[in-house]
């Protein structure tokens, strides 16, 4: 009965006269050595939790290395990809000078804004250099934005996804980088600053400003309106670097009008004015174009560097579909190779592929579409069949394939 009544720790199984301390809980007591190691082992679990986001070492961030990595899973725009390298590489310098509390020299940071159609690589390009960074890195899309007060999302709500991503660690998040895609739908109708309410165009600029310059927010870690009674994390945004990219469709006719004015008048050389590419007026986007567009000038000022996406040609089309380390026709092989299946393709049928891309005005992701409309009546096939070895897709076969597709009705429609 005395033994019964005497007190143990309940994980090493030590007396009361054996530990300094022994902590008593509902059905059981935990001594200070186990308490100590349960530490220890809470500790390392966060730590190695925390450390699945890392910048790499300062040698791998060289802007050419940078590209070169770039260069794997994107094809052509090597202008844009060099000054995404450069801006990312300054940016974590930055990072690194921000650390020195010696340093007299602030440096502002370099948020990215990118032009350029649909399917040209703006999102492959930002998610391909977070990758090599290893840092926390989410989409948003600015489209899903109202003012605050207003039926949608709250500019916060960027922040809240980028948190989520890093699972809720701020240190980690606050060294992230965040793509704002469609910035382009944001824009202000007119010129004018209104003097009513654009819930979610102008008003949500305004709400931007402070989030790319850098501020501490506070940020609701599942949203902020289904969820209203939650505890705010506060997260400081001054370290993440903010990527915008648009397709801006109808800047080109802006840029025209300003390219057009400034090749008039006796002292323009004739090399100059007659240098101007017709067929690719993006690559002269300045930050005027951005203002009569519709983005509001502080916003502007905010991402400073401006680069452009050229668009895809057949050449480059062709490129993108079977260069790539995760090319498109590398991935059907790959789908086709864990059913047991070798695929092949005839390089008339790839030429066909690119033949309709262009055709439908799809860019890149028109591609993905096309090649599922061909080989989805295979791959349904095929994996029922158990003496088929192998498939080559042929010129003739894809024809019939888009021939009976819905995508063609689409284009008769059109």
């Amino acid at each position: 009965m005395a033994k019964s009544s005497k007190q143990y720790c309940s994980f090493c199984g030590k007396s009361k006269e054996e530990t300094l301390i022994l902590i008593a809980g509902i059905d059981g007591h935990i001594c200070e050595n186990c308490v100590a190691q349960a530490s220890q082992i809470i500790n390392e679990e966060l730590a190695t939790s925390s450390s699945n986001f890392s910048i790499h070492d300062q040698q791998l961030l060289k802007p050419k290395k940078i590209k070169e990595f770039l260069d794997q899973y994107v094809i052509g725009q090597d202008e844009a990809k060099k000054i995404l390298s450069v801006a990312v590489y300054n940016h974590y310098k930055r990072l690194q000078l921000g650390s020195d509390k010696k340093n007299e020299v602030e440096i502002e940071k370099s948020n990215i804004i990118m032009v350029g159609r649909t399917g040209t690589g703006k999102t492959l390009l930002a998610k391909t250099v977070a990758k090599f960074l290893n840092v926390p890195f989410t989409i948003v899309d600015a489209t899903v934005f109202t003012e605050a007060g207003y039926v949608g999302e709250d500019v916060e709500s960027i922040l809240s996804r980028l948190l989520q991503v890093c699972n809720y660690d701020v240190k980690a998040a606050e060294k992230g980088i965040v793509y704002i895609d469609e910035i382009d739908k944001i824009g202000r109708k007119s010129d004018n600053p209104s003097i009513t309410r654009d819930v979610s165009g102008e008003g949500v600029q305004q709400a931007m400003l402070k989030l790319l310059e850098g501020t501490e927010v506070l940020v609701p870690p599942q949203g902020g309106r289904k969820h209203p009674e939650q505890k705010l994390i506060k997260l400081n945004t001054q370290n993440i670097l903010f990527i915008c990219g648009g397709a801006f469709e109808g800047i080109e006719r802006i840029i025209a009008k300003r390219m057009k004015a400034n090749a008039i008048g006796f002292n323009i050389p004739d090399e100059v004015s007659g240098a101007i590419d017709n067929n690719n007026l993006l690559q002269y986007v300045a930050p005027p174009d951005f203002r009569q567009f519709g983005l509001i000038p502080e916003l502007i000022g905010r991402l400073p560097v401006v680069t452009f996406l050229n668009p895809l040609d057949a050449k480059t089309l062709r490129a993108i579909l079977i260069e790539p380390r995760n090319a498109l026709i590398k991935q059907y092989t790959k789908l086709f190779e864990l059913e047991g299946v070798t695929f092949e393709v005839e390089p008339e049928a790839i030429d066909f592929i690119v033949e309709k891309a262009i055709e439908f005005e799809l860019g890149a992701r028109g591609l993905r579409s096309i090649c599922e409309a061909i080989l989805n009546e295979a791959m349904f096939t095929i994996p029922s069949e158990k003496n088929v070895k192998k498939f080559t897709l042929t010129l003739d076969y894809a024809k019939e394939k888009i021939t009976k597709s819905k995508l063609n009705l689409l284009r008769m429609a059109s």
